[in-house]
Formats: structure tokens, sequence, C-alpha cells
């Protein structure tokens, strides 16, 4: 049997880091793997391959590249990437979002 997990407030569990990101692990399981990333202004995540995933952006601003496409992303914005799509981050204001992907 599976529980309920609930995060009454994303605030308290993001952590900022700067060049790179610390991920912080919120759910994994053998379907899929849910991270909340934290990245100050200039952070970078390089290009890499990988799952599908989906991308939900909590705060800030910043452009991800998905294979030869940028996308300038903010609050609000989604993005779903294909299995084997190269995906990368840069962060122009401090930014949030949530990482969920396939295992």
């Amino acid at each position: 049997m599976t529980s309920t997990l609930f995060f009454p407030d994303w605030r308290e569990r993001v952590v900022y880091a700067g060049p790179g990101p610390r991920p912080q692990l919120l759910h994994e399981d053998g379907t899929f793997k849910v991270v909340l990333v934290g990245l100050e202004p200039g952070g970078l995540i390089p290009p890499h391959p990988g799952e599908a995933g989906v991308y939900h952006f909590l705060e800030g601003a910043g452009r991800m590249q998905v294979d030869e496409e940028a996308c300038d992303v903010a609050a609000g914005s989604t993005v779903i990437v294909p299995a084997g799509a190269s995906r990368g981050m840069a962060a122009t204001t401090r930014l949030a979002f949530i990482a969920v992907r396939a295992a």
C-alpha cells in the first residue's frame, strides 16, 4: 500500500545553489522520480540526455534548452521533454522548479 506525500510549502524544502544545482528528492519509486531544484542567478545545469520528464517552474526566470530549441521559462511555465532529448538550464534570476522524470 502506498501513502500520500504532502508538501504544504515547497519553499521549506528548496535549496538554492550556484553554480550548479542541489536537487532535493521528494519521491522516487520504480516508475518515476520527483525532485525540487533551486538555482541562484547565473546557475547552470549543463545539457544532458535523460528519460521523459516534466519541468514545472515555481519561481524566477531562466532559459531551458531542449535539444536545439530554447525556451524562456518563468514561474508558471511547464516544459515536457521526450525521452532521450538533451536538456539544460540557465537561471537568469533565482529559479525554482519541480522535475518529474520517468524511472
